[in-house]
């Protein structure tokens, strides 16, 4: 039974990879949905480069990233609230580096200091 499942692994997380990908593909890019929050500051045929801007108490639309890496200027405590349905608090420090793969969700800045990050979405 082990030596079964073992040569599907690959299958199921391909399986919830392409799935991941396809709920981020329900929503609009996070600087059409919010181009208030979000600056296009470079897209060519590899990458899609932005500058997310929430000040306290600000929220953006829901919106989805391409796999993504994300560097925080200036952090702070942002609650992710993702298109499943479920939501997350984090207290971000200034200059934290995180990648994540794509996805949607929307971003509330629930503390007292502006939030500012460099996004670097994977466009291949």
């Amino acid at each position: 039974m082990r030596k079964t499942l073992s040569i599907f692994t690959p299958f199921i997380t391909a399986l919830a990879l392409s799935s991941s990908a396809a709920l981020a593909n329900e929503y609009q890019a996070a600087h059409i949905a919010s181009p208030d929050q979000y600056e296009l500051l470079l897209e060519n045929d590899r990458v899609l480069v932005l500058k997310m801007v929430l000040n306290p108490g600000e929220a953006d639309i829901v919106h989805s990233h391409r796999n993504e890496t994300v560097y925080f200027e200036k952090g702070g405590k942002i609650t992710i609230s993702e298109s499943d349905g479920k939501s997350f608090e984090s207290d971000i420090p200034d200059g934290h580096v995180m990648w994540h793969q794509a996805w949607s969700h929307q971003v509330t800045n629930t503390g007292d200091t502006k939030v500012i990050a460099i996004i670097v979405e994977e466009k291949r």
